[in-house]
């Protein structure tokens, strides 16, 4: 049985890193006075304690699964209601659409067919996808132990309407492994030890691709930032997160960690938030975050209808 906390936590935690880094979304590194709690502005002008796509597209994930099962097509038309009215959005309009993703949503209008409307080529590997991840291991993560191929088959599919790439596949077969192991309340160092069974096993399914298999090594734990960057890159904005996430004390440092690195901060800090999140809990986020966050209702409904 997952601990509620923890279910609760990974969906919170995302909307928190992400409205944590809103402010500096763009900023390059050493720009900017360092973040230590939600403040307003940055490139869209959002208020304290408001968040952008990210979250937005997570609770179209969300609403997806707890009301239609499994259904790319049904996905794919959230995202799109939400690129097109604003639906999802903690303020009610569109921004913050990823070149990526609109490209890809573009495609599936066009072609109704989600297998095909994102481009496959390394050059569309985008964070877009693990930056929504959290529903898909709070509905499987309970197949981690005895269908970790299934797990593994929902989270590569969960990218492929909009981010397409091996890179990004491969990014979220890990990411799903990793946060499916916290939720079910394993120990930090157990889920991202390389050696970890489970990943092993879920190896087995998903050859992963040589860079995310290089992070999932442990590329994390070895490099610092300026090497560490806070960057739109799959590959690089995984692995900050993780190295924002793999030592920290607490999820507050986790979090500003990730997000004071800067450029593309509210996905690192929402990557981050998912992380921190399922292994520390809601009660691990910093009360007066929580109260601040906005768009609770929105998030509240999401979690309600995947409790169901």
């Amino acid at each position: 049985m997952i601990d509620l906390d923890r279910r609760r936590g990974i969906l919170i935690g995302l909307a928190v890193g992400d409205a944590m880094g809103a402010s500096v979304e763009f900023a390059p590194p050493g720009t900017f006075l360092e973040v230590t709690d939600f403040r307003a502005g940055g490139p869209h002008g959002l208020e304290a304690g408001e968040w952008t796509d990210d979250t937005s597209m997570a609770l179209a994930l969300a609403d997806s699964i707890a009301e239609a099962g499994w259904d790319l097509n049904d996905q794919a038309e959230r995202y799109v209601e939400w690129w097109r009215t604003g639906a999802y959005s903690v303020n009610g309009r569109v921004f913050d659409v990823g070149m990526a993703t609109s490209a890809a949503l573009l495609r599936f209008v066009e072609t109704r067919d989600p297998w095909i409307s994102a481009d496959p080529l390394p050059r569309s590997s985008g964070n877009g996808s693990i930056m929504r991840l959290a529903p898909v291991p709070l509905a499987y993560a309970p197949l981690l132990f005895d269908r970790v191929d299934i797990l593994i088959a929902r989270a590569v599919e969960s990218s492929r309407p909009t981010h397409a790439s091996p890179q990004c596949l491969s990014a979220c077969a890990y990411f799903a492994v990793v946060l499916a192991g916290l939720l079910h309340g394993l120990p930090r160092e157990e889920v991202l030890d390389p050696a970890w069974p489970v990943l092993e096993r879920a190896r087995e399914f998903h050859a992963l691709h040589p860079e995310i298999a290089e992070v999932a090594e442990g590329s994390f734990r070895t490099k610092v930032p300026p090497e560490i960057r806070g960057a739109g890159y799959v590959v690089r904005s995984l692995e900050a997160a993780l190295w924002a996430f793999h030592n920290a004390i607490d999820f507050r440092e986790a979090v500003l960690r990730a997000v004071n690195l800067g450029d593309d901060a509210d996905t690192t800090g929402a990557v981050c938030g998912q992380l921190a999140g399922a292994h520390w809990g809601e009660r691990g986020i910093p009360p007066d975050w929580r109260q601040r966050l906005a768009g609770r209702e929105l998030i509240e409904r999401a979690l309600n209808g995947l409790a169901k």
